[in-house]
């Protein structure tokens, strides 16, 4: 029997277990040769996780931050393919990217940053408070950059993940295993060109939006924008007074907003004061307050999702009398931009200065299906063939949300479950994980998000209900988690219960349905983020299936509570210095709320 040492002498055996009784006088007893042989451990001790976070963007990078604070002595990596992190941030460099939602809105909700140079900051200066975070809180030292996954694979005996990974400086592959493994990498992450005939035939300058040229001199030449996302109406506006000409090619009508929560949203630069900068660094309370009034908007929208609504109506007429406005060069192009689906079944898009570019004399708009590329330039479907010096594609990423690499778990890979051959669609469990693949958690995933609230604000509640589950693995002797079935098909026919009700089930295409009009929407939660936050408080463990640890050397006894109880002590109590009543304060210090619901308190 181990003996256990206290600084005032030693606790052993006898005293830990209780006195032996000799054979002859023991009565028949349940207690005679117990099926169940005790796992020397403490219970307060709980096993450390290996946990591989694949991404390292802003999600990444949040868990960096908060997955290490909130469960103790994780062993995290956080595998990122780029140079640096940042994600989305670190890869657009195009001309005129900017966050279309406010920078003091876009940022950490528990370490803000005051002096942010304009409303709505650009791209570089988003990356930067992303890396200074990251820096800030040392994340970095879980970080492998440069390092691509390549496949992930279950292994059922060890219950592990294999993940194979390459390192893209060296170009060799190596292979990790990790308890758990969080796909973080992103909505939009994999961009990718279109299929047009004849696009290996062009001699011009051919790029997509999101692997953008920085040494390409736009000005005095004649290129072709492809896209009217989020992307494209960006190029348009800010390209438009440097080119000669600019063929614009939109397939799809799409609403152009004044703004996402009425905040006023120009092309022209909107700066904050110094002045103002120096007040909230100097006055956190009043930082605070302008704060949450900003924020706030952006949790009260939620009813213009809903069909022949009120407020989906207003947002209709107002984005009409809006565009008319902007357009008021070439009135004709409203009937060609204006949809036939509500407002919101695509993401909205402000679009300063993009109205007003399509409207210049140097600007085509045109809704003719592209034919094919040729050697000079692009032709349409009713014969027109025009010539362009550059080709740019803002056509967007792959927003199936398939993964980039293969991911096998139980004789199946995720891309085929997924895909159309299988579920059709990121078939989970509350936008957490999905049967069949153990171990395996999204973060900012499928469903990850609500029409409302803030990407920050979610990613922080996902990863704090992720905290909660590993520390309930580690410290209750789990092998493997999953979601059931069941589970995930009862949040499968609620969210089609809900869509019904919305304008996001129009007929349009957009990355909430995978760009496929009629399909299930898999982009969005179903529900609002205030509703979304309730839900991840308290997580329903009734909804997983589980696979108990054993004690080392140990058959498989199936006793849930065999790791989990160990020897039936706590480290704390063997040391004399342990305060074992941390649950006694000055009683004005007591919220009885939180009384004895401090996970960080061992009693």
């Amino acid at each position: 029997m181990t003996l256990i040492i206290q600084q005032d002498g030693i606790l052993n055996s006898e005293a830990r277990d209780g006195p032996l009784i000799p054979e002859t006088n023991k009565p028949k007893s349940p207690y005679d040769n117990p099926r169940l042989t005790l796992v020397d451990r403490f219970i307060d001790e709980p096993r450390s996780l290996r946990v591989a976070v694949i991404g390292g963007g802003l999600s990444g990078i949040l868990s960096g931050i908060l997955l290490p604070k909130k469960v103790p002595d994780i062993q995290l990596t956080i595998f990122e393919k780029n140079a640096d992190l940042s994600g989305t941030w670190f890869e657009n460099i195009y001309p005129g990217i900017r966050c279309d939602i406010p920078s003091h809105v876009y940022q950490s909700t528990f370490d803000p940053k005051t002096d942010w140079s304009d409303q709505f900051s650009p791209g570089p200066e988003i990356c930067d408070y992303w890396q200074a975070l990251a820096k800030k809180y040392n994340v970095y030292k879980y970080a492998k950059l440069c390092h691509r996954v390549e496949n992930a694979i279950w292994d059922n005996d060890k219950s592990v993940w294999r993940i194979t990974v390459r390192n893209l400086k060296t170009d060799t592959s190596t292979e990790t295993e990790a308890d758990f493994m969080l796909s973080s990498v992103g909505v939009f992450n994999a961009w990718k060109l279109p299929n047009y005939p004849g696009m290996s035939e062009y001699q011009g300058i051919l790029r997509h939006a999101s692997d953008w040229d920085p040494t390409f001199d736009p000005k005095g030449k004649k290129i072709a924008i492809i896209g009217n996302g989020a992307s494209g109406i960006q190029i348009v506006a800010n390209l438009q007074k440097e080119v000669e000409r600019m063929d614009h090619y939109a397939r799809n009508k799409t609403w152009i907003a004044a703004s996402w929560a009425g905040d006023d949203r120009k092309l022209e630069p909107q700066p904050y004061s110094d002045e103002q900068k120096r007040e909230w660094a100097e006055n956190p309370h009043e930082y605070l307050e302008f704060r949450k009034t900003l924020e706030d908007k952006y949790w009260r929208r939620f009813g213009t999702f809903f069909r022949n609504s009120q407020e989906n109506d207003s947002m209709r007429d107002q984005f009409i009398e809006i565009m008319k406005r902007r357009l008021v060069k070439k009135p004709e192009l409203l009937e060609h931009i204006v949809p036939d689906f509500s407002p919101n079944c695509r993401r909205l898009t402000p679009g300063p200065g993009y109205l007003e570019a399509i409207s210049e004399k140097n600007v085509d708009y045109i809704r003719t299906p592209i034919k094919q590329f040729t050697r000079t330039g692009i032709m349409t479907e009713d014969g027109v063939h025009r010539e362009v010096d550059a080709i740019i594609c803002a056509t967007g990423a792959n927003v199936d949300m398939l993964p980039q690499f293969s991911i096998q778990a139980n004789n199946q890979d995720l891309r085929d479950a997924w895909s159309e051959a299988g579920h059709g669609f990121p078939y989970t469990y509350l936008g957490l994980a999905t049967p069949g693949f153990p171990n395996l958690l999204f973060v900012h995933g499928p469903q990850a998000t609500a029409p409302s609230g803030t990407v920050p604000q979610s990613v922080e509640t996902q990863l704090t209900y992720y905290a909660k589950l590993l520390r309930k693995v580690s410290r209750q002797g789990i092998k493997t988690i999953v979601p059931s079935a069941k589970a995930a098909d009862d949040f499968t026919e609620f969210s089609d219960a809900f869509f019904a009700k919305t304008v996001l089930t129009d007929n349009c295409s957009s990355w909430y349905n995978g760009r496929h009009p009629g399909a299930r929407i898999h982009g969005l939660w179903p529900g609002s983020a205030a509703h979304l936050t309730i839900v991840r408080q308290d997580p329903r463990w009734e909804d997983w299936e589980y696979e108990y640890l054993s004690g080392p050397g140990l058959p498989d006894s199936g006793n849930r509570f065999s790791w989990y109880f160990g020897n039936g002590w706590t480290r704390m109590e063997t040391k004399a210095e342990s305060d074992m009543t941390p649950y006694l304060k000055v009683p004005h210090e007591v919220d009885l709320r939180s009384l004895h619901e401090e996970w960080w308190v061992a009693l």
